[in-house]
């Protein structure tokens, strides 16, 4: 078990079977204490059955799991240490929001007066004092969702695992609720796993990002690591909104990529490439230079223009056909079927093979 020392959460090679299909497939990941993790990624990726593994709701296939470096594996829910917040509140509606927050330490034989400190502790970190005497019923979606989370603080837990609490919420709510979580994180200082399909929550709330697909962890890193060096092409799209610009061309030889039938200078990738080999070439649309008349840039047609109030999103077309998203910020509008010219900086370029690894 010396793989398995330390504190935080380890997960060691696990594995997640269903009858004859994989799901999980040799995770290996280090979750340091009281730092707050986000499992990230499309619909089915395994986010949440390898949560569901963390907390023992789901059994582990192969594989081990520790808690502050403890074997936790076949160990029973309630013996783990762990406390966790779905993405339903799953509140009693004929119990009071103090008994709702009180009844899992009731059931645990809690004296009366531990629990009484607990849930009045609790109610005051999230600023439900007020609430504690009204039914589910009579609450907004946000506070039920506080309540659901006070449930979790009463227990004391070593790690809170969160399973897409937001997602019954409006986006308002939802930003409201993403404060109040991050600051909930500074308060208690616990280990916190969070999953959610929202790379925005992802990229606001984590100190570290665990990027999923099929079953396998893609890449992990801080939210900026992970948004301005992705290691592939999946996670170049997946991380930001509007997503990264992942465009076909070739590596035409002397630090020049050929993009749309110009040449652009990038001596990023100029060790590692051979000419003539195909690529993908990647640009953030806040990376792009967009100009209203022609120098040493792409042209590009404008299909739609998405004002936002202090941006634009220019939705634009390369002359080879190919899609383009660019960041535009200046006062006036940009009109569609207009023509416009796009410049990116070279430091600002991410190329790709053809098979979607990142060449650096």
């Amino acid at each position: 078990m010396n793989k398995m020392a330390g504190t935080g959460v380890v997960l060691a090679d696990i594995r997640k079977s269903f009858g004859n299909v994989d799901v999980i497939h040799g995770v290996n990941l280090t979750i340091a204490e009281g730092s707050f993790v986000v499992f990230v990624g499309p619909s089915g990726c395994g986010k949440s059955t390898l949560l569901r593994m963390i907390a023992g709701l789901e059994e582990v296939t192969d594989g081990e799991i520790a808690i502050n470096g403890r074997d936790v594996t076949d160990l029973d829910p309630s013996e783990r240490g762990i406390a966790m917040v779905f993405q339903s509140y799953a509140l009693y509606p004929h119990m009071s929001v103090r008994d709702n927050l009180g009844f899992g330490l009731k059931m645990m034989r809690t004296k009366a007066e531990e629990i009484d400190a607990r849930v009045n502790s609790a109610a005051s970190i999230l600023k439900i004092d007020h609430l504690l005497d009204r039914r589910p019923g009579q609450l907004s979606g946000g506070q039920r969702q506080r309540v659901a989370i006070g449930r979790a603080i009463v227990r004391k837990p070593d790690v809170f695992l969160f399973d897409e609490p937001l997602s019954n919420l409006d986006a308002e709510l939802r930003v409201s609720m993403r404060i109040e979580i991050a600051r909930l994180h500074r308060e208690l200082g616990n280990t916190m796993i969070y999953v959610t399909h929202d790379q925005t929550e992802a990229m606001t709330l984590a100190d570290n990002i665990v990027v999923l697909r099929n079953g396998r962890i893609e890449q992990q890193g801080s939210p900026r690591e992970v948004y301005e060096n992705p290691d592939n092409t999946f996670v170049a799209g997946f991380i930001g909104s509007p997503r990264m610009n992942l465009l076909d061309a070739t590596w035409s030889g002397d630090d020049y990529v050929e993009l749309a039938g110009q040449k652009i200078r990038s001596p990023i990738a100029a060790q590692t490439l051979q000419e003539g080999e195909k690529i993908t070439f990647g640009i953030r649309p806040e990376n792009l230079s967009v100009m209203e008349n022609a120098g040493e840039a792409i042209p590009a047609k404008v299909d739609f223009a998405e004002y936002l109030g202090g941006t634009q999103y220019l939705y634009c077309q390369l002359d080879d056909g190919q899609p383009l998203v660019a960041e535009y910020r200046a006062d006036h509008a940009v009109e569609t079927g207009s023509k416009i010219w796009i410049q990116c900086a070279a430091a600002d370029h991410r190329i790709f093979d053809v098979g979607g690894s990142r060449v650096r």
